[in-house]
């Protein structure tokens, strides 16, 4: 398998693939419980609807938020193919940098609009996405 690919001048090393790998399963986790799973009550109630009547007046908002999880997902999953099956790694490498880009600002955006009661989501949502750029950026 091959972990060092060309990133304009440097390589895009494994430990930004990894964590790109870790956010777009931690995505497609997100679209599983919000599209497929939303009305059991152990996974609406942790979206904050706290009765079954409260999960079905949210449920298509949180069917359609689930897909725009998998789709950043499946974005991750086509740039990290893209760089090891031979296709173009400029193409790659976009890709998993601008999903990895968009589910970081997700997650501040929820921390800014929600505050401290959904910090732990928020830094569910956005450790592996900061992660990947820190170690892009060379940090």
């Amino acid at each position: 398998m091959k972990f060092d690919t060309p990133k304009f001048g440097g390589y895009m090393n494994f430990a930004v693939e990894f964590f790109a790998f870790i956010a777009a399963v931690i995505h497609v986790l997100f679209f599983c419980m919000e599209s497929l799973w939303f009305m059991q009550p152990k996974v609406h109630k942790r979206f904050g609807a706290a009765t079954t009547a409260d999960a079905e007046t949210l449920r298509l908002f949180a069917f359609n938020q689930g897909f725009y999880n998998l789709f950043l997902a499946i974005g991750t999953f086509v740039g990290l193919v893209l760089l090891h099956l031979g296709g173009n790694v400029i193409v790659g490498q976009t890709l998993v940098l601008f999903n990895c880009a968009c589910m970081l600002a997700a997650g501040v955006v929820l921390f800014f609009s929600a505050g401290r009661q959904k910090l732990p989501a928020a830094m569910i949502q956005s450790l592996f996405p900061f992660l990947v750029w820190g170690f892009w950026l060379g940090f």
